[in-house]
């Protein structure tokens, strides 16, 4: 049995544990700040105290031809919360990560794919890993919206290691994304 201190704050995003761990440097990062002891026996909580606390948001700028398009799609279809805008450009708040989307005059050639369980998946792509409920409802939102996928929404590695939901389907520029859900999320990074 392991015993572990820890600090959370409760605010509008809900409950966000923080390491009290002095030497590591880390401090509550505002709101109602309470101490507790508690047992972890599950390693499934572990896991999303060490994603609250360690998992930083990434920042990724990626071409595009038509910015009202753009904002359609990522905004109006994918609920982003859009940032910072100029005339070339749009932020928008990708799942928790920033992503830019600047206007090109051309997005270049279509990207290679690799096969992936016997699916052509596009190499240049990305997405965000969501719970299996959110995955579910944004399926069945895009298809309901008549999305053209590239992979459409299945289970693959069924029964395996590592089994996971996907979809793939392409933006307005042709810019290839992934949603994903695993069956259990501590094999998102298993081999």
């Amino acid at each position: 049995m392991q015993i572990v201190s820890f600090h959370f704050r409760l605010s509008p995003r809900g409950f966000n544990p923080l390491s009290s761990y002095k030497n590591k440097g880390l401090k509550p990062l505002g709101g109602e700040t309470k101490n507790t002891t508690c047992f972890l026996h599950d390693p499934y909580l572990w896991l999303q105290i060490i994603k609250k606390r360690y998992m930083q948001p990434f920042h990724l700028a990626f071409p595009v031809t038509v910015l009202d398009k753009t904002f359609d799609f990522y905004h109006t279809l994918l609920g982003c919360p859009t940032g910072r805008t100029a005339d070339r450009w749009i932020d928008f708040n990708f799942w928790g990560n920033q992503i830019t989307a600047h206007l090109v005059e051309d997005v270049g050639e279509k990207a290679p794919s690799n096969q992936v369980d016997g699916k052509n998946v596009p190499v240049k792509h990305f997405g965000a890993i969501l719970e299996m409920t959110e995955w579910e409802a944004l399926a069945k939102k895009l298809q309901a919206y008549g999305i053209e996928f590239v992979i459409e929404p299945y289970v693959r590695f069924k029964g395996e290691v590592g089994e996971q939901a996907t979809m793939f389907f392409l933006d307005p520029s042709g810019n290839a994304i992934e949603f994903k859900s695993f069956k259990n999320f501590e094999q998102i990074f298993a081999s």
